[in-house]
């Protein structure tokens, strides 16, 4: 007996399958079942966590909120990190360079950007050590000291003398956007890191960061595959316009202007498999950081 169907009749009863299938339990999206996305991995900055203790009280702190993961300051004392680490079972994700504000790439004296270099090199071998993925690097500032072809520049000179190690030691080196009169569009953002032909160099995008002079979403698209790493931050536009540009920080999660389901379209839509990390004020105590990891999962769900 023939029990085939003929194409036509094949085709209306997959399409009334699949409706079907959407509308039962656990077939539906994140957004709808309120899991978070398998593919981004919730972890929180070392300097976001204000709550008191010592290295390894904060990483219990952090665990108890139900993080995953810790980025790391580079220049702590890797035996305590490591300690936190191992008995908690948090990852180190990622670790971001505590000399690049202040010992910039850019800077006119060249004693400075090799202060700067010597920096990032502890911050590659901090996170080695850790296990991480990325280090967090600005690559400087323009200012009226610095031009912008000089930071460009420089910065890049620098930067390449750091690839060697970052190759032996399997660490990338992320650029992260910041508010540094520099790199301000996301093509240019692309291009720079396509400029150093190397597989160590990437982008460790910052949602909020990007908020008072675009949509996060445009640059996730175009930095596409470059992004290493996220950082999760929330703005207000209207705040930052009525009180100041940084005030645009002082606001709680899902209370800004992300446009978070837009966002979390465009990290499906690259293939996004990594850590999004809070840089968001809020956690200075237990219950802070539980309301942040909380929130966290609100928008990977969105």
């Amino acid at each position: 007996m023939n029990t085939r169907l003929p194409r036509r009749d094949f085709l209306k009863v997959s399409a009334s399958a699949a409706i079907c299938a959407a509308m039962i339990p656990g077939t539906v999206n994140a957004a709808d079942s309120g899991k978070k996305r398998p593919n981004i991995r919730k972890g929180i900055m070392w300097s976001t966590v204000g709550a008191k203790g010592s290295v390894m009280e904060k990483f219990k702190i952090c665990k108890e909120a139900g993080f995953e993961g810790i980025e790391a300051m580079s220049h702590m004392n890797q035996e305590e990190v490591l300690a936190a680490r191992d008995a908690t079972g948090l990852k180190v994700p990622s670790v971001c360079c505590a000399t690049h504000w202040n010992e910039t790439l850019t800077h006119p004296n060249p004693s400075t950007r090799e202060r700067g270099l010597v920096g990032l090199h502890q911050s590659l071998k901090d996170a080695h050590k850790y296990g991480a993925r990325a280090v967090l690097l600005v690559p400087g500032v323009v200012n009226e000291q610095v031009s912008y072809a000089d930071a460009y520049a420089r910065s890049q000179e620098q930067i390449r003398k750091a690839l060697p190690l970052a190759e032996e030691l399997k660490v990338k080196i992320a650029i992260e956007n910041v508010w540094n009169n520099f790199l301000l569009s996301p093509i240019e953002a692309a291009r720079y890191v396509d400029d150093f032909h190397s597989p160590w160099v990437g982008w460790h995008f910052d949602i909020g960061n990007v908020i008072h002079y675009g949509w996060p979403e445009q640059w996730v698209r175009i930095l596409g595959k470059r992004i290493v790493t996220l950082h999760i931050k929330e703005f207000s536009r209207k705040q930052a316009e009525e009180q100041g540009c940084r005030k645009g920080f002082a606001i709680e999660f899902l209370k800004g202007d992300n446009n978070w389901p837009a966002v979390m379209k465009a990290i499906d839509e690259i293939g996004f498999d990594g850590w999004g990390i809070a840089e968001q004020g809020g956690g200075d105590s237990p219950e802070g950081l539980k309301k942040l990891s909380t929130e966290m999962d609100q928008i990977f769900a969105s």
